[in-house]
């Protein structure tokens, strides 16, 4: 079975952890400790190239000190302003 990946999505949740990451000072490495997870995993998802499991949100959630349910809204939150900065008209 194949799934659909929105790359939108994949786009925002990249940005979102990358900026988080960053804001706390994390290197991809010090990140993929703290959540028991690999620094290529974490580098596929900051590349967009890859989506978490639910699972794999709960413990990046948990590694950049957030609720999991902060880190969806956020993502959500920048997947909206992306799209509606994209389909604004021209000036």
């Amino acid at each position: 079975m194949r799934t659909h990946q929105d790359p939108d999505l994949l786009r925002a949740f990249a940005a979102e952890v990358r900026a988080r990451r960053d804001a706390q000072g994390h290197s991809q490495e010090s990140l993929a400790f703290q959540c028991g997870l690999h620094r290529t995993f974490i580098a596929k998802l900051e590349l967009g190239q890859s989506s978490p499991s639910i699972t794999t949100l709960f413990r990046l959630a948990a590694g950049l000190a957030a609720p999991p349910a902060e880190l969806v809204e956020a993502v959500s939150l920048r997947l909206r302003k992306e799209r509606a900065a994209r389909h604004r008209p021209a000036r």
